[in-house]
């Protein structure tokens, strides 16, 4: 049985084969990985419905690690949106010649190996295969026990296409799902670049005190979005509504406007999803203090402290109300009406 220590250095050795694959190469691959995932959906469904018999359909995280259908178009849709993105590598930023006459330029090149660490979201494998691959690093995934199932018939097919193409499948490492597996690569010395961890607040602080390589931070917190005076309506009709609040990352939890915005943007309504029982919804006098405190200046602390401050559990409960320029109704997971 391979340890987690040979699946680090194999993967850190995999780096060299990347630096002979061109952009349009790695194209063909994530089109073909794409395609593969579409071609063994129910491979993938069975190996997800292992995971799901072994969580309680209350526990917030069953919806993250569900796939479906279209979830499984949509992952393979993003990929192939991916492998059509010009490609970050070789980009010259700066250049500059210093009175000796010599050249200095700073160049966009591959970290080489990253590690991501995240909870019960099989997506998560794909985005980042296809994101690390497109931009020349070798990844190294970490997921939950909650989704290993899942996790590894998705590595199994891109596995396979690596091979097809005569890459090494380390290019896309799985690490086993135990915390042993985690602090091992948090200490991962030179043979690790990079550790990014993908999800909840306690899992990034975690990291953060336990690792010893390079760490980049995700965001955590309640997402809101601020229409400020001088916004376009056009720019705000794309909000995708939230039924579940729980079950996603990083989504728009809340609007606040400026209290005094335009006359012809002022027909801008807001229309939300019926939380489920438990679900947080912001009380009127909350989205008012803080547009009133947005119209006078604010501090980023002093936002966030009156936003947690404010934020208030609400059983099954709408709350209407109006802006000074905007009505809006049930200042949570929203959605723009045309």
């Amino acid at each position: 049985m391979t340890t987690t220590l040979q699946l680090l250095q194999q993967a850190s050795q995999a780096v060299a084969c990347l630096q002979s694959c061109s952009d349009s190469l790695i194209q063909q691959i994530l089109n073909d990985t794409a395609l593969a995932l579409l071609a063994n959906m129910e491979s993938i469904l069975k190996a997800n419905e292992e995971d799901l018999s072994r969580m309680d359909t209350s526990n917030p995280k069953y919806d993250r690690l569900k796939l479906t259908e279209s979830r499984l178009r949509g992952i393979a849709e993003d990929m192939q949106n991916v492998s059509a993105l010009p490609s970050p590598l070789g980009k010259t930023y700066s250049e500059t010649i210093r009175p000796n006459g010599m050249t200095i330029r700073k160049i966009s090149v591959p970290f080489g190996v990253i590690g991501v660490i995240y909870e019960a979201r099989p997506n998560v494998t794909c985005d980042v295969f296809s994101l690390c691959l497109k931009s020349g690093n070798v990844c190294v995934l970490k997921g939950g026990s909650d989704a290993d199932c899942s996790n590894r018939a998705l590595v199994r097919i891109i596995h396979q296409v690596l091979e097809k193409y005569q890459l090494n499948p380390a290019l896309c490492t799985l690490l086993p799902p135990d915390r042993e597996a985690t602090a091992e690569l948090l200490n991962a010395v030179g043979l690790v670049d990079l550790v990014i961890p993908r999800g909840s607040s306690s899992l990034i602080q975690y990291v953060r005190d336990h690792a010893r390589i390079p760490v980049i931070e995700t965001g955590a917190g309640i997402c809101h979005t601020y229409f400020d005076i001088a916004g376009e309506r056009k720019r705000a009709s794309h909000y995708q509504q939230c039924q579940d609040p729980q079950s996603q990352c990083l989504q728009c939890f809340g609007l606040s406007a400026h209290p005094r915005t335009t006359t012809d943007r002022s027909s801008l309504s807001v229309s939300a999803a019926k939380p489920a029982s438990g679900y947080n919804l912001r009380r009127r006098t909350c989205l008012q203090s803080v547009t009133r405190k947005l119209s006078t200046g604010f501090t980023p602390t002093s936002y966030r402290r009156k936003l947690r401050n404010r934020i208030l559990g609400l059983q099954n409960e709408y709350t209407y109300g109006s802006i000074s320029g905007g009505s809006f109704k049930a200042y949570c997971p929203i959605q723009f009406e045309a």
